[in-house]
């Protein structure tokens, strides 16, 4: 039986494969409580919790679960681990920077729980767990402190420690693809690209999903309508400080909606060696921070360049559910996956 790399490989060469939806947005719905995010050995800690959603993976696994069940019911082919803030980093703000790995590996082991129960169902059609690695609440490029600019609130080596520790945890819990993702600072991105060197290394992991390793996504967040991330840089500067890895593919999530998004998608599918993905917002949010954007109308905007061929893996972030991956799911199996371009070796 062929491993889970050789799978994905074989199966993002067919179709458009779908990602799942925001986790945040599911959580909300259930209308959580203080109690719900500590377990037994959480009761002594004195700082609020609540709103910590990766602490629901050891509080309230079901909830976690029944979200996963709920993407790939959807028809999603990959689910995210509730992860995005499961570093030492992140979780050093509730005084559980020592909770990193253990968050790692039970979210892990959570999604491919539920992963193994689709396909053991549908065995024709592979589910695939992606370890979510989030970009911390700090960064590397920019300093906070505008009296100071030259004040950085973490450095390349305190990240890339924290990012290796959520990566073992991710590795032991068995996902089948690290994806970083809402980088809004590259720095931070290489932090965690050179922190899953680092472990592949250690563990005698190929870096090339093409010789069987495991398969890494890089995802960056466009900030505005500067075009930009947060960082500065444009989406053409961002694929190109990152081609120094073998990605199996590089795109685009959050602060904007499809349609916002579609001149740097475009920018990535023209010029990008690796698969594309996407994943936007239910549109831009309104003045409560809600998401107004219906599934419908979140389909009609990603058509447009799925109809352009310029996705392999597409998916929804803040403010999707599962009936916005299932209208972008049903309209993907109607078109063909971006090729990849042989001329694009290397960054044109």
């Amino acid at each position: 039986m062929p491993n889970r790399t050789d799978l994905l490989l074989k199966e993002i060469k067919k179709r458009i494969l779908i990602l799942d939806g925001a986790m945040g947005t599911m959580i909300q719905r259930h209308a959580l409580k203080e109690e719900d995010f500590r377990t037994e050995e959480l009761y002594q800690i004195k700082k609020s919790l609540k709103g910590n959603n990766d602490l629901l993976s050891l509080s309230r696994p079901e909830i976690i679960k029944d979200i996963h069940r709920a993407y790939f019911d959807a028809g999603a082919d990959i689910v995210e681990t509730n992860t995005f803030s499961s570093t030492s980093i992140a979780q050093e703000d509730y005084g559980l920077g020592d909770l990193a790995y253990k968050l790692n590996y039970e979210s892990a082991k959570i999604a491919r729980e539920v992963a193994e129960e689709y396909a053991d169902k549908n065995p024709e059609k592979p589910r695939f767990v992606a370890g979510a690695i989030g970009p911390t609440n700090r960064t590397a490029s920019i300093s906070p402190d505008v009296n100071d600019p030259g004040y950085r609130a973490v450095t390349f080596d305190q990240l890339s420690a924290a990012y290796q520790e959520q990566v073992e945890g991710l590795l032991d819990g068995g996902v089948d693809i690290l994806l970083v993702e809402t980088v809004f600072d590259t720095l931070n991105a290489k932090a965690a690209l050179y922190a899953i060197q680092e472990v592949y290394e250690k563990r005698g992991i190929p870096l090339d999903p093409l010789e069987g390793g495991i398969p890494i996504m890089v995802s960056g967040t466009i900030t505005d309508a500067s075009g930009r991330t947060l960082s500065g840089q444009t989406t053409e500067a961002f694929l190109i400080s990152l081609s120094h890895v073998p990605l199996l593919s590089i795109g685009l999530n959050c602060a904007l909606g499809a349609k916002e998004l579609r001149p740097y998608l475009k920018v990535l599918a023209e010029r990008a060696p690796y698969y594309v993905s996407v994943y936007p917002n239910a549109g831009l949010p309104n003045e409560f921070g809600k998401y107004d954007q219906g599934p419908g109308e979140m389909k009609d905007q990603v058509k447009e360049f799925i109809k352009e061929g310029w996705v392999n893996i597409l998916g929804g972030c803040c403010g999707t559910t599962p009936d916005h991956i299932r209208e972008i799911a049903a309209l993907a199996a109607e078109y063909s996956p971006r090729k990849l371009n042989p001329s694009l070796t290397e960054i044109q």
